[in-house]
């Protein structure tokens, strides 16, 4: 029959789902009940972080103790340690949260923001093509879709893989040389996400410290349109990030824009340029430049955020292959793909 000591002696040996340590050393356990006629157990138990993929995996573990132990039925809640208590095992967590790769002050990454203010501006098109124009130019490229309402990478890549799961880790898919993972893969049938703010900001923790990233030159990150919660999380789990503002021509396209811009460096990320994109179509067949969305919009933009225009890029398909279908990705000798092929040059200069 358990008592309470008996729960006390079995869970104690039960590691933190974060800090890896025994709760013992983090003195752990902060209630025990047992009821005794009902062989029912109850405990409050504190871990380093709450609602994780780890305390679920960790409840289920201390109901499978207890109950091989003689316990009908278990009941457990969870709070989080005492700051102090974290602190004395700092160590442990940043290397069982990952902070000591990507996002360790020593990290080599270069971490590359490609932000908007409105949607429809084409900022997604410039992600894709860009991070894989850095991987063409010998980059060890990362790309985190982070637009969750409205991911899309996936799709424009011609990624029909999901990533891979081995322990606790996950691993990216790879496509044209970059590393991609996206809401999309976790998500069935473009269902749609109904998420909260704070919801978001744990998904986005987690592509940054649970996916195996390994050695990368750039992670860039397709951030939602505009200046909600994602990009706000963005702008605070990383404290060093360049910035890429996308805009069309049209003079509210930009104005919208520079929204993007003014955030970006009041947290003090860095915009290194400016990308006007469907700047004009060019007739195939009288090469004449037709400006549809109008003209000056990102030199406007470039001006006001005080950095430079990095390329205008016009209105035209990518060459589809049916047997390696990427929708839009440029090849690297398409003269879009060539222009790609200038910022990501620009991109590395400037970082």
């Amino acid at each position: 029959m358990l008592t309470e000591q008996s729960v006390r002696t079995l869970v104690n040996e039960l590691q933190d789902p974060i800090l890896h340590v025994p709760l013992k050393e983090t003195d752990g356990i902060v209630e025990i009940s047992v009821k005794e006629e009902k062989s029912h157990v109850s405990v409050k138990l504190a871990i380093a972080k709450t609602g994780t993929s780890e305390q679920l995996a960790f409840q289920q573990q201390v109901v499978d103790v207890l109950k091989r132990s003689g316990a009908e039925s278990v009941g457990i809640r969870f709070t989080e340690l005492p700051e102090e208590t974290l602190a004395k095992f700092q160590a442990n967590a940043s290397k069982a949260t990952g902070e000591e790769g990507l996002l360790s002050p020593n990290s080599n990454t270069t971490f590359l923001a490609i932000a908007s203010g409105k949607g429809g501006v084409g900022k997604s098109t410039v992600s894709v093509n860009l991070a894989t124009a850095l991987a063409r130019a010998g980059k060890k490229v990362g790309l985190i879709d982070a637009d969750i309402y409205g991911f899309s990478v996936p799709d424009m890549m011609g990624i029909a893989n999901r990533p891979q799961v081995r322990g606790d880790r996950i691993f990216p898919v790879e496509r044209f040389g970059v590393q991609v993972i996206s809401m999309a893969f976790f998500v069935e049938d473009n269902a749609p996400v109904i998420w909260r703010g704070p919801m978001l900001g744990k998904m986005l923790n987690s592509f940054f410290t649970e996916v195996e990233w390994g050695d990368l030159d750039y992670l860039l990150l397709d951030l939602p349109p505009g200046t909600g919660d994602v990009a706000l999380d963005v702008h605070s789990m990383l404290p060093a990030c360049k910035e890429v503002i996308v805009t069309t021509p049209h003079p509210t396209a930009a104005f919208v824009a520079a929204r993007a811009g003014a955030m970006a460096l009041q947290t003090n990320h860095e915009v290194i340029g400016v990308v006007e994109n469907m700047a004009y179509f060019e007739s195939k067949i009288t090469g004449e430049k037709e400006y549809v969305f109008g003209r000056g919009g990102g030199e406007k933009l470039a001006d006001e955020l005080q950095t430079v225009l990095l390329e205008k890029i016009p209105l035209q398909q990518p060459d589809w292959n049916d047997e390696d279908f990427a929708p839009s990705v440029y090849d690297a000798d398409h003269p879009i793909g060539e222009l790609y092929g200038n910022i990501a040059q620009k991109v590395i200069d400037r970082t």
